[in-house]
């Protein structure tokens, strides 16, 4: 069962390289900074010293973003790019909303035990069929404190994941760029997650966890519909928390969201929200959600994990980690994996559940190789 640990955070954001950026890509950028709440100036220097735009920046979308609560070192930095972009071609505008068709019916009790059947084969059986395979995972970790006494904090980790013989292992390699040997992952202190590659998917269906599941809505992910069932997992099989200052460990029932790819029937995202912990506890909430996509390994595709949201409440602060898997490589003896770029989170477009009625054509699934 996968476990949250959590401490205060202690360290400042990195830099990275300069790398090209769209309008699109650097607005999603300062949106998440701005919902992460991330330091104002540490932000401005990353824009400053990381970012050369390959679009116009216009006034417009500063002043949208400045409304949007960037703070004062930021819309600067912003100004300047605009200033330095001033000669370059305008971004294309966005796409028009999508159309709004009236509601689907859900699906008959029949479908749906199909469908939570399929499901659950799927997801039992999912580690079995994955290689043994290396990635980069990459964690922006940021934690504003209730005392005012102390200033938002965060950091950003980099490690090398190993899925090996159906189990993960990671490595920490890079703590705010800067490298790091023989720290493990339960070392680095924060608030961590593990076990994104099965366990999260085994627990929920497995059945001696005994979750019970209804149908939701209908749902679209990357242009892709949707089936979308909502589950509860009572405390007896529920999630395991610990608290690195008290000591204390708890396990909590839960309730989440389950999406399931219409004609593949392929899990594509799992939410996951702890429920009914005890007053006395010093973790009051965890949420998170977890998303997968079709990742080509070696010249076959599999599903894996690409991205995941961690929100927790505690005692003495709100903490939120956001993290990337990229680089996935067939795991072997020579096999050797770069670190240091860190191009920030996917478009909002890839995260973003969309309208299900939405009239634009569904992108085909990706042809899986045996």
């Amino acid at each position: 069962m996968k476990k949250l640990i959590f401490v205060l955070l202690c360290a400042a954001m990195t830099m990275f390289a300069q790398r090209p950026m769209t309008v699109a890509d650097l607005t999603a950028f300062i949106k998440s900074q701005i919902k992460m709440k991330a330091d104002d100036r540490t932000t401005a220097d990353y824009l400053r010293k990381s970012v050369k735009l390959t679009q116009k920046l216009e006034d417009a979308t500063v002043e949208e973003l400045q409304g949007l609560g960037a703070g004062a070192r930021t819309v600067a930095a912003l100004r300047k790019l605009e200033e330095e972009s001033a000669g370059l071609g305008a971004a294309p505008p966005p796409p028009p909303p999508a159309a709004k068709l009236p509601p689907k019916p859900p699906p008959d009790s029949m479908e749906q035990a199909e469908v939570i059947a399929a499901m659950r084969d799927y997801a039992l059986n999912y580690t079995a069929k994955l290689p043994n395979y290396l990635c980069v995972q990459t964690t922006r970790r940021h934690l504003d404190p209730k005392d005012p006494r102390y200033r938002s904090q965060g950091s950003v980790i980099q490690e090398q994941l190993a899925f090996y013989e159906k189990k993960e292992t990671y490595k920490v390699q890079l703590i705010n760029g800067q490298a790091v040997h023989n720290i493990s992952h339960d070392q680095i202190g924060g608030v961590r997650s593990s076990g994104e590659f099965g366990s999260m998917l085994h627990n929920i269906f497995a059945p001696e966890d005994e979750a019970r599941f209804d149908w939701d809505h209908w749902g679209k992910l990357r242009e892709r519909p949707m089936y979308v069932f909502a589950y509860r997992i009572e405390k007896d099989h529920g999630y395991s928390m610990g608290d690195d200052e008290t000591r204390k460990t708890y396990t909590s029932a839960y309730t989440g969201l389950v999406y399931a790819d219409v004609e593949t029937k392929e899990i594509q995202r799992i939410t996951l929200k702890t429920v009914e912990i005890p007053s006395d506890f010093p973790i009051k909430d965890v949420a998170l959600t977890l998303d997968y996509k079709p990742t080509d390994i070696s010249g076959h595709v599999y599903t894996l994990p690409f991205h995941y949201e961690l929100d927790s409440v505690h005692v003495h602060g709100n903490s939120k980690n956001e993290a990337e898997f990229k680089l996935y490589q067939m795991y072997g003896a020579d096999t050797t994996i770069s670190f240091g770029d860190d191009t920030g989170p996917p478009p909002e477009d890839q995260l973003k559940e969309q309208q299900a009625g939405d009239k634009k054509p569904a992108t085909p699934p990706v042809k899986k190789q045996p």
